[in-house]
C-alpha cells in the first residue's frame, strides 16, 4: 500500500511538471526560485540554478555550470563546458554529464541513472547512484558511505590524444563506501581503497592499487 501511495504521488507530480511551463533562453543565466516548479530548464550561454526545494525537468546548458540546491529535484542535468554541483538530499531521477567540469553530490543526495564526465573530477559525499561512474580523465572520490550502483567504467582516450604520459586517474573509495558491479579500467588508473569499502571485480588494465590508511 506504502509503495501504490509512492507511485501514485510521483506520478502525480510528474504531470504537474509536465504542465508547468519550460525555461529556454540563449543568452543569458536561469534562476528557479527556491520551492517554485517549472518545466524544462535549458539555455545555451549560461549558467543555471535550482533553488531549495524547487521541482524541475531536463535541465541542460552549454557553456554554463548547473547547480541544485538542497532538497531540489530534476529528472536530469547536463551541460558541455561546466560543473554540477547536486546538493544535500537533491534528486535527479535519470542521468547527470558533463563533458569538460567536475560534479559534485552532496549528502545524502541521490542519482537515479549514469554519472559521467571527460574531463573532470567526481566527488560523492554519502551520496547515491544507480547507474554507474564513467569518466575518461578525471579523478573519482566515492567518498565515506556513498552507494554506487552500476559499477565504474574509465574509458581510454579517444582519437589521437596522446597517452604520452599523462597522469593516471586517481580512484578513490572510502570507508563504507559500496560499489556494487564491475571496475572496468581501459587505461592505467590509481585505485586507492579503504579496506572497510566493498567493491565488485576489476577489470581490463590492471589498476596501480593503494590501501587507504
Amino acid at each position: 500500500m506504502i509503495r501504490y501511495a509512492l507511485a501514485l504521488t510521483w506520478a502525480v507530480s510528474t504531470v504537474a511538471l509536465a504542465a508547468a511551463g519550460n525555461i529556454s533562453k540563449v543568452n543569458g543565466s536561469i534562476e528557479v526560485e527556491t520551492g517554485e516548479e517549472a518545466g524544462d530548464v535549458s539555455t545555451v550561454n549560461g549558467g543555471i540554478v535550482i533553488g531549495q526545494g524547487a521541482r524541475v525537468r531536463e535541465v541542460e546548458t552549454v557553456n554554463g555550470s548547473i547547480r541544485l540546491e538542497d532538497r531540489a529535484v530534476a529528472t536530469s542535468a547536463d551541460t558541455v563546458n561546466g560543473s554540477i554541483t547536486v546538493g544535500e538530499q537533491a534528486e535527479i531521477d535519470g542521468a547527470v554529464g558533463t563533458v569538460n567540469g567536475g560534479v559534485e553530490l552532496g549528502k545524502g543526495s541521490r542519482i537515479g541513472g549514469s554519472l559521467e564526465t571527460v574531463n573532470g573530477r567526481m566527488s560523492l559525499i554519502e551520496a547515491t547512484v544507480g547507474g554507474g561512474l564513467e569518466t575518461v580523465n578525471g579523478d573519482i572520490t566515492v567518498g565515506a558511505n556513498s552507494r554506487i550502483d552500476g559499477g565504474i567504467l574509465v574509458d581510454k582516450p579517444s582519437g589521437n590524444s596522446s597517452i604520452r604520459k599523462q597522469r593516471n586517474p586517481r580512484i578513490t573509495i572510502e570507508a563504507g563506501a559500496v560499489v556494487n558491479g564491475t571496475l572496468r579500467f581501459k587505461r592505467e588508473v590509481d585505485l586507492h581503497v579503504s579496506p572497510s569499502a566493498t567493491i565488485g571485480s576489476v577489470e581490463g588494465v590492471p589498476p596501480v592499487r593503494h590501501t587507504l590508511q
